[in-house]
């Protein structure tokens, strides 16, 4: 078997242009405009319902937009093949399932399946990807017996494993404790200061704004506002669009923001 370069490091551009997308009659996205550039990370947030997993769906190619483009390096992603789009780019899901009581390491050799890398460079991105994830101890176990919080780990260190030049998240940290959401986020990180474009749905407003070079802000499926955290991040457009008053206030020792519900305040800002 001819062995093929491995991916750059380097992410081509992701743009969605105009992006809307329905089931039915319902609208979940309307008409939204997002570029993902190399080594950045961005934070896509957003109440529930918002649209947030579908615009991951359509960003990775998974879903037909019903209106506008997406393209990856200029060229549009549904004209992509299926091989090479999985070199390109790697997909975290939400849930993570496996009907088969796979192992560990299985599931995680699954993310080199589109590589076609020799036994050993497979092996050693296996050993590399569970030893970043904390899921190393855990590499004989059979998938299913793990806690949320494992498996949420092992499918992370499948998406690792595949070595695209851009990571889709959906959720990546929910299932998670908090040394392990630092863990995870921070790996994201490091993707990202290698070159690589890294988007994650993220519901905790203060990891986001941690890590994140961007935040993007979704709400009744439109994009409501994007940029720096420190510009989108603020009381007022965070208690507008959660429909409950929030505080935004600098952490004592490093500076970032920290967002929280402001405890007591029930009523709907509309």
């Amino acid at each position: 078997m001819t062995r093929r370069p491995a991916p750059s490091a380097v992410a081509p551009p992701l743009q969605a242009r105009g992006v809307s997308y329905s089931v039915g009659a319902t609208a979940i996205l309307r008409d939204v405009d997002l570029r993902v550039g190399p080594g950045e990370l961005i934070a896509l947030a957003g109440p529930n319902g918002a649209g947030k997993s579908t615009l991951l769906g359509v960003l990775a190619g998974d879903l037909r937009p019903c209106a506008g483009t997406v393209t990856l390096g200029g060229t549009a992603v549904h004209g992509i093949g299926v091989r090479e789009l999985a070199r390109l780019r790697a997909v975290l899901l939400q849930e993570n399932r496996v009907s088969f009581p796979f192992t560990v390491a299985d599931v995680v050799r699954m993310g080199r399946a589109a590589l076609e890398e020799d036994p050993a460079a497979d092996d050693a991105a296996v050993a590399a990807a569970l030893a970043a994830t904390d899921t190393l101890h855990l590499a004989g176990r059979r998938f299913p017996s793990l806690s949320g919080g494992e498996k949420a780990r092992v499918s992370f260190a499948r998406t690792l494993a595949q070595d695209a030049a851009i990571l889709l998240l959906d959720e990546p940290t929910a299932a998670l404790d908090i040394r392990h959401q630092e863990l995870v986020m921070g790996l994201a990180r490091r993707c990202a200061d290698r070159g690589k474009s890294v988007v994650a749905v993220l519901h905790d407003l203060s990891l986001a704004a941690a890590w994140a070079d961007r935040l993007a802000l979704l709400g009744d499926g439109r994009l409501v506002a994007a940029g720096p955290v420190a510009e989108v991040a603020t009381a007022d457009a965070l208690s507008e669009l959660y429909e409950h008053p929030v505080a935004v206030v600098p952490d004592p020792v490093t500076g970032l923001p920290v967002i929280m519900p402001r405890r007591g305040a029930l009523t709907c800002v509309r």
